[in-house]
């Protein structure tokens, strides 16, 4: 399932101002700014680096592959022709780390009264554990909570019907069956590993069995984090969970033998993130640093979706890739009094954890980080509306770096600015959901960029041909503009008091 933005609120940048009493002295962002990288940021640019990194010889640029190593070369290449220094590790533009992967191993066997069902096509082991099982199956069907009371579940493997879970996704949410399958095979087998059963078979419904095919991908992959600590705490119970298909509800019966051999394997990766920078100019204050974020991994190859098998992900995150290659040439050909700095994360995908990894590792003193303005999905929907993540609470962190982006777009891109997405009452939570998110938990004053969500979404078609290039040439501008104007005030955007940085 997938989501369209339907509706538009506007932030009208006077009423915003309003709420602002008691910050930094809005004059000096509200006063006349000339933006003298504007012309080094041009459509044929981005499209010719769009159709590049998002093209199908970049495979998708799965985290923990050698196809996100691909695209970060690609882009430290493309940086260090825009003019920008390295900012990474030992002089050059990479900061690896870790990736840990823990998955299933696909040795596993499962087999009902001795006859083998197919591991990833009729059955799915949802979480990598470690476990042998010889038992006969308690077949409890759709008996759900104090119903769960007449069966004898402690030592036994239990077989159940998937029910909904308690707490349905919000109607409209994008992905939603996704959302529903791993929300209730979840919370079921909670309820029966709870009441002591070591093994659970889970036959879906007809929600969850119509997304076998688009969440199984997700679980033959496994769980990442950023070292092996990190990734264990996946492992939250040795009871094997096995999701099946609902043709096979008719074989998953009172007594029947449930045998399986499910083993785990993890393995570890360098993910990198492609870290650059344009030193300011002013002594004062080119130890400072604004910057600008994207993350260049997307979903790889994986089942084939009316023959396409490659998740090109150009509008997620190809387009605030290219974005920030436009604006590093911007700033290399007139820097600003502040320094910019640009952290192409890797592995957001898997977790946020290449921007995860820079907060706890970052190649410049935290305390030197200005201001974080990130950019996810730039490129698509109504071609002037946008969204500003963080413009208002709970998720604002910095008025004054709001009214610097306001001004900005003011100025240069006039959008209508989409303001439902920033509330917490929308569906999707989407402002914790990219790279930007971290920083703001660390108190580093952030902003998101980005045209929200759309039908493509995490699907093959997310292809460069559909992006509206003069759109996402917009953005860019937006963005350098919010950026420039940051890195040129004399005061540096403030916290706003009381700020919540635990989004």
């Amino acid at each position: 399932m997938s989501l369209r933005t339907t509706s538009v609120a506007v932030l009208v940048i006077a009423p915003l101002i309003g709420l602002v009493r008691g910050s930094t002295p809005l004059g000096e962002f509200r006063q006349g700014f000339s933006y003298p990288g504007l012309a080094a940021i041009t459509e044929q640019d981005i499209r010719r680096d769009l159709f590049d990194l998002a093209g199908d010889e970049m495979r998708g640029r799965e985290a923990g592959t050698l196809d996100e190593l691909r695209a970060a070369a690609w882009l430290a290449e493309q940086a260090r022709q825009a003019g920008l220094e390295p900012a990474g590790d030992d002089g050059t533009y990479y900061q690896f780390w870790p990736l840990r992967r823990l998955r299933v191993s696909s040795a596993s066997t499962i087999r009902l009264d001795g006859e083998q069902i197919a591991l990833w096509t009729e059955a799915t082991i949802f979480s990598p554990v470690d476990a042998w099982v010889d038992e006969p199956l308690t077949f409890v069907g759709e008996a759900t909570g104090e119903a769960l009371d007449a069966f004898d579940l402690q030592g036994r493997a239990v077989a159940a019907v998937l029910t909904p879970p308690s707490r349905l996704p919000a109607p409209g949410a994008s992905l939603w069956g996704w959302r529903y399958t791993n929300s209730a095979v979840r919370q079921r087998a909670r309820a029966l590993t709870q009441r002591g059963a070591t093994a659970v078979v889970i036959v879906s419904d007809s929600i969850a069995d119509a997304e076998f095919d688009r969440v199984t991908p997700w679980r033959i992959r496994g769980n990442y984090g950023r070292g092996w600590e990190d990734t264990r705490r996946y492992q939250t119970n040795q009871a094997p969970v096995i999701w099946v298909r609902r043709s096979l509800l008719s074989r998953v019966t009172d007594g029947q033998r449930l045998t399986a051999r499910v083993s785990s394997e993890s393995f570890e990766y360098p993910s990198a993130n492609v870290i650059a920078k344009v030193p300011g100019t002013d002594p004062a204050l080119t130890n400072e640093y604004i910057l600008f974020s994207a993350h260049h991994d997307h979903d790889g190859i994986r089942a084939p979706v009316d023959g396409d098998s490659i998740y090109n992900g150009a509008d997620d995150n190809a387009s605030a890739s290219v974005a920030l290659l436009a604006i590093g040439r911007a700033f290399a050909q007139a820097p600003g009094r502040r320094s910019a700095l640009f952290v192409w994360h890797g592995a957001e995908e898997r977790g946020l954890h290449g921007s995860r990894w820079h907060v706890a590792n970052p190649v410049v003193p935290k305390e030197s980080i200005v201001a974080v303005l990130n950019a996810d999905m730039i490129g698509r929907n109504h071609p002037d509306t946008a969204s500003l993540l963080g413009s208002q609470p709970p998720n604002r962190n910095s008025s004054d770096l709001v009214e610097m982006a306001l001004a900005a777009n003011a100025d240069l891109s006039h959008f209508v600015i989409d303001s439902i997405w920033d509330r917490p009452t929308h569906p999707e939570g989407f402002y914790s959901r990219s790279d930007h998110a971290p920083y703001a938990r660390a108190g580093i004053p952030a902003l998101f960029f980005t045209s929200v969500l759309h039908p493509d979404y995490h699907t093959p078609r997310d292809v460069p041909s559909d992006i509206d290039l003069a759109k996402l040439t917009r953005i860019t501008r937006w963005m350098y503009g919010a950026g420039w104007r940051a890195a040129t005030v004399a005061t540096r955007p403030r916290l706003d008091p009381n700020v919540r940085t635990e989004q």
